[in-house]
């Protein structure tokens, strides 16, 4: 049976250096009548549950750790017994909404999970979070981008981007060479693709970070250290 893709919006509170930034989030459900994978458990594990109704869930995989995609996280994996996987890069983040676990699973670069008769490939896209990865299914025409690329642009936290030229390289080196076609299904927000978002690439180099020409960026040094003007994009040169 064709795998499916559903979505499960949950909203609520994130409290970012005592400042309170009221957030929705999208839980990714990859499955068929049998079986599926979660993607980014938000907050409210009995209403991603009940959508997931009888099916086995097989794994839980977040694309970072910030605590409110990953508050479901436990309860999600534990009615099944299924496994959590997490960027090793994102542990210490795990770790502030899970203090006495570990996911179970330290996913790498072009691991594979596999659901119905789909697979999922990770793709790390480091920025917002040093352990930011995308899932690629491609039978599918989909990637789940988390928080690196939403359809009103980069990702932000709190408003800020922790890490920019890290993220605007997964952004640039990753995700837009795939196909146009594309869907992409972010951690908030709605569903765009990487053609309507794959012309917007030199316009946020250059300083304008939003997919609204009338909401720009200013100049001047960025939170990672770097400034809009003059960015680099390959996160290991000197």
């Amino acid at each position: 049976m064709t795998a499916r893709i559903e979505r499960v919006v949950t909203s609520g509170v994130v409290e970012i250096d005592d400042v309170e930034h009221k957030v929705e989030n999208n839980t990714w459900i990859v499955g068929d009548d049998e079986e599926v994978i979660v993607i980014d458990p938000a907050r409210d594990a009995e209403k991603i549950l009940e959508k997931v109704g009888e099916r086995q869930v097989l794994a839980v995989i977040c694309t970072h750790g910030l605590p409110d995609h990953v508050g479901g996280a436990i309860e999600v994996a534990a009615r099944d017994e299924a496994v959590i996987a997490l960027s090793p890069k994102d542990k210490r983040l795990w770790r502030q909404t899970w203090e006495d676990t570990w996911p179970d699973i330290e996913m790498e670069d072009e691991g594979l999970f596999a659901v119905a008769d789909t697979e999922l490939e990770v793709m790390n896209t480091p920025g917002v979070t040093a352990g930011g990865v995308s899932l690629l299914a491609e039978s599918l025409g989909v990637v789940f981008t988390g928080k690196t690329l939403l359809a009103d642009g980069p990702g932000k936290l709190g408003g800020e981007y922790p890490a920019l030229a890290d993220q605007l390289t997964s952004i640039g080196e990753r995700l837009f060479t795939l196909p146009g076609d594309t869907r992409v299904l972010p951690a908030h927000g709605e569903e765009t693709t990487i053609g309507d978002l794959e012309p917007l690439f030199d316009r946020w180099l250059s300083g304008s970070l939003t997919a609204d020409p009338e909401e720009q960026q200013p100049e001047g040094p960025l939170t990672d250290g770097t400034r809009v003007s003059g960015i680099r994009l390959n996160a290991d040169d000197d």
